[in-house]
């Protein structure tokens, strides 16, 4: 990452601020980009209302820069950048591959190992993707059976991890397959208990979900550090924290998320669930940065945990797939308040990431 901000430069906090009116909307839409997935092109997909798209994230103390596609490809030239995580982790990253198409088109190349590497070759970098929901090994649920995952805490996914190598910048991402889903979790080949696990309580105890997600992200960043001491290259790693979802009511019993603005600071806190998360994933981050100081490795967080809690009215919601034959959407669709339409509020993480990237700075 870039050089430390000077000493007397006065640093700011991104974390407390408001969303305020813009009228500038963003650089990128949904005919410009084609990286974005159809199930989170709200416009296109018939989207009536495009407000949500006129709202910047203004912190209290500073203004947050719109975002600089050249400047972001310049500081990323000769790097490999991975997202590792789940769909969350996929959202962001071809948000930032929108803002950088703006000024730079990728080359696509199916990498054989990730999920898909994005090639900028005036700047010979790469944007990589990994699909790794739990970021240690783990079967996901599967409609035809078994109807829960099944996760080994105590084994990284080498899906990902074997590459630790070729990697310049690691955004560890991930939370929601732990919330919803039935989990049986194993530690030394053995069952040490389940979670959402109603069915399987007379096999199993119920452990929740917080210890696990605590267990594999402890043990991704120890990979991480432990195979950076072997391999002595530079890796810069940011964990991103948790992304709230906003459904109003269950997520799989006609939950909707129809709110049209976004929430004042202090009208909406946060607590709860998407609390502890946070505070979980900020824990493990800095213990780990204590470990890895030591090996020259820079470990950061990325917090967009509250910024994204006031954002009730920027997800895909019934608009996840175009109705070209209606004009209202069909009285019956499973809303996703989880995913966050492209364009919309979650450019706004890679407009702090960055700034992190510039000013290598916390926030």
């Amino acid at each position: 990452m870039a050089e430390k901000e000077k000493p007397n430069e006065k640093s700011c906090d991104y974390l407390i601020g408001n969303w305020v009116r813009d009228k500038r909307g963003p650089l990128y839409n949904g005919t410009t980009c084609n990286e974005i997935r159809e199930s989170q092109n709200c416009i296109v997909n018939g989207r009536p209302d495009s407000s949500y798209l006129y709202w910047r994230w203004k912190p209290n103390e500073c203004d947050l820069p719109i975002f600089e596609p050249n400047t972001f490809l310049k500081l990323m030239s000769n790097m490999n950048i991975v997202f590792v995580g789940d769909s969350l982790a996929r959202n962001q990253l071809e948000s930032l591959i929108c803002l950088l198409s703006t000024a730079s088109k990728p080359k696509y190349i199916n990498h054989i190992g990730s999920d898909g590497r994005w090639y900028f070759p005036s700047y010979n970098a790469n944007l990589t993707s990994y699909w790794s929901p739990f970021l240690v090994k783990g079967d996901q649920k599967r409609k035809e059976g078994p109807h829960h995952n099944t996760i080994y805490l105590d084994h990284v996914n080498e899906k990902w991890a074997r590459d630790i190598d070729q990697m310049d910048l690691i955004m560890l991402s991930f939370g929601h397959w732990f919330l919803d889903i039935p989990s049986i979790y194993y530690e030394n080949d053995s069952v040490i208990g389940c979670s959402i696990c109603h069915d399987l309580k007379s096999k199993y105890n119920d452990i929740g979900f917080y210890v696990p997600m605590r267990k594999a992200l402890r043990n991704a960043l120890n990979t991480i550090i432990e195979r950076k001491m072997v391999k002595g290259n530079e890796i810069d790693v940011i964990v991103r924290t948790f992304s709230p979802t906003h459904f109003e009511g269950s997520w799989d019993k006609g939950g909707t998320c129809s709110k049209k603005k976004p929430y004042k600071y202090e009208e909406k806190k946060l607590e709860g669930m998407e609390a502890k998360l946070r505070s979980i994933e900020i824990e493990e981050a800095e213990n780990a940065k204590e470990k890895s100081k030591q090996f020259g490795l820079n470990l950061k967080v990325l917090d967009i945990t509250k910024l994204a809690l006031l954002r009730p009215d920027g997800h895909a919601g019934a608009y996840r797939f175009p109705f070209p034959f209606a004009k209202t959407v069909p009285k019956y669709v499973q809303n996703d308040c989880t995913h966050w339409c492209l364009p919309g509020p979650i450019d706004t993480w890679n407009e702090i990431f960055l700034e992190m990237m510039k000013k290598g700075k916390d926030y």
